[in-house]
């Protein structure tokens, strides 16, 4: 399945959750998508620290290897956030009445997605985490290095 048919398919499960341009978005995400990696899931949501600012839909897909965050402009150009575990500090989600958000904590900024079905945050959470947590765990290992001696 391809990113625009799996975040159709999140669209689908959780209808609440406000995104528009999911084909447009999801273009500039496989874009991106490098030959090794391997796409876990892929979510719609509006990248704002409002619930009222309802026009700023990205596609946020989890690779085996980092976040992206991505988004096609209407007139012209894109915005694209690659979040790799080196830069990923933690994760918090917040429910309201209607939506949910979820906080991307990174080194240099904090991502706010929101405008989420609530019923969706636990997954999310779950798809986020663990592919951090097996990332980190993955970089603290130390590396075999062959010597000449």
């Amino acid at each position: 399945m391809n990113i625009y048919e799996q975040a159709l398919a999140f669209k689908r499960k959780y209808p609440k959750t406000i995104a528009w341009r999911i084909k447009a978005h999801s273009k500039i995400a496989q874009m991106h998508i490098n030959p090794d990696e391997k796409v876990k899931y892929v979510f719609a949501c509006q990248k704002n620290h409002h619930s009222y600012e309802i026009f700023r839909t990205f596609i946020i897909v989890v690779t085996d290897k980092r976040i992206i965050v991505a988004q096609k402009r209407l007139i012209f150009g894109y915005l694209f956030i690659s979040i790799t575990s080196d830069m990923y500090n933690d994760l918090t989600l917040m429910m309201g009445i209607l939506w949910g958000k979820v906080c991307i904590d990174t080194v240099k900024e904090v991502v706010m997605l929101s405008n989420i079905q609530k019923e969706a945050l636990p997954e999310i959470e779950t798809a986020i985490s663990q592919t951090m947590m097996n990332l980190k765990i993955e970089c603290a290992k130390p590396r075999r290095h062959e010597s000449n001696y």
